[in-house]
């Protein structure tokens, strides 16, 4: 599950991922995470999406304003473009989805960022880094969406889930 980043700036990224060396480029979307790919049952999507479709309607949209980079390394060696806004809107999310069908412990502490460089040498990462330094885009969220993460690795949109279809007006 995840926060797609839309048009032009999710197609800009994803061009600057791809000029960093990184070969999941053109594999995965840009997006903020809401929740890693996890290994479900076929006969569990319909809980799941039901689930989904509960989080999404208690919801409101809500910006997102991205700038500059971040990094995990040397846990990780990973470059982001970091959340200004929406940081803890999409940690509430986090929470929410991670309840239910997907309740699961997670790998590491959730922190939503845009991934621009994954598994690079430390100089292509340092460009990376450097370069979207002053990387600045901001945009409404209307909803997330479920990806499929297929067995050669591509991210395939599933189906999305607007944000508030429970509220009252």
């Amino acid at each position: 599950m995840a926060v797609p980043i839309p048009d032009p700036y999710g197609r800009a990224l994803q061009r600057s991922r791809a000029s960093f060396g990184d070969p999941l480029a053109p594999s995965i979307p840009t997006h903020v995470t809401l929740v890693p790919p996890v290994r479900v049952a076929a006969g569990a999507l319909a809980e799941i999406e039901g689930h989904l479709l509960a989080v999404a309607a208690d919801e409101r949209p809500f910006p997102i304003l991205l700038r500059g980079t971040g990094t995990f390394r040397p846990i990780s060696p990973v470059v982001f473009v970091s959340l200004a806004i929406g940081m803890s809107e999409c940690e509430n999310l986090e929470r929410r989805i991670r309840r239910g069908p997907l309740d699961r412990t997670p790998s590491f502490p959730y922190h939503p960022h845009v991934t621009v460089a994954h598994h690079l040498s430390d100089d292509l990462l340092d460009r990376a880094f450097k370069e979207l330094s002053e990387y600045e885009a901001e945009f409404p969220v209307r909803g997330f969406s479920l990806y499929e993460h297929g067995v050669d690795g591509v991210w395939r949109p599933q189906r999305d889930f607007a944000f508030g279809a429970g509220l009252s007006a």
